[in-house]
């Protein structure tokens, strides 16, 4: 098995827990915060995202489909375009909200597709080029790769519980 191919699996993955912890919800229950410093499942899967979308696009040299597929404007949200999420107060994150499950999973499908076409458009050497020099050691696209397949991994979990805590607290 190639390198390359782990790689895919594992946001093959994330897609699975993502589609399952939005799937079927309404939106006072996608956009509701356990506690107002809480992340909601909606602020949860968007960042999440933007994350893989911002990162991705930058390795791939490839502008972000929060931009080239319209999402930003179908959004509509009340941030800089650029926001991806890090660093967000409790007052930003209860700003991410959506109408529908459907444009969440549209915008993550569609950085999902992006990802997957680059990645399985990878050679194995080429997981060892250099796309950050700012941290010591700089980091590599392979090491780039993990790294936001970790962060997505440990948000998509994170929406998975919060939609449990909600389903289990349901009148």
């Amino acid at each position: 098995m190639k390198a390359t191919d782990i790689i895919a699996d594992g946001f093959g993955r994330i897609r699975e827990i993502v589609h399952e912890a939005v799937e079927g919800l309404p939106p006072e229950r996608l956009n509701a915060q356990v506690d107002p410093a809480a992340n909601s499942i909606t602020w949860l899967v968007w960042h999440l995202t933007r994350i893989q979308d911002d990162h991705v696009a930058d390795a791939a040299d490839l502008e972000q489909v929060w931009q080239a597929g319209g999402w930003a404007t179908r959004f509509a949200l009340p941030l800089p375009q650029a926001a991806t999420g890090y660093g967000h107060t409790a007052r930003q994150v209860a700003t991410v909200r959506v109408d529908s499950g459907e444009l969440l999973l549209g915008y993550y499908d569609a950085v999902h597709e992006q990802t997957l076409h680059f990645v399985r458009g990878l050679a194995a050497a080429e997981l060892d080029r250099v796309v950050d020099e700012r941290w010591d050691p700089p980091v590599t696209l392979g090491v780039r790769l993990v790294s936001v397949l970790s962060d997505d991994l440990q948000h998509a979990g994170q929406a998975a519980f919060v939609r449990g805590l909600l389903e289990h607290t349901a009148p």
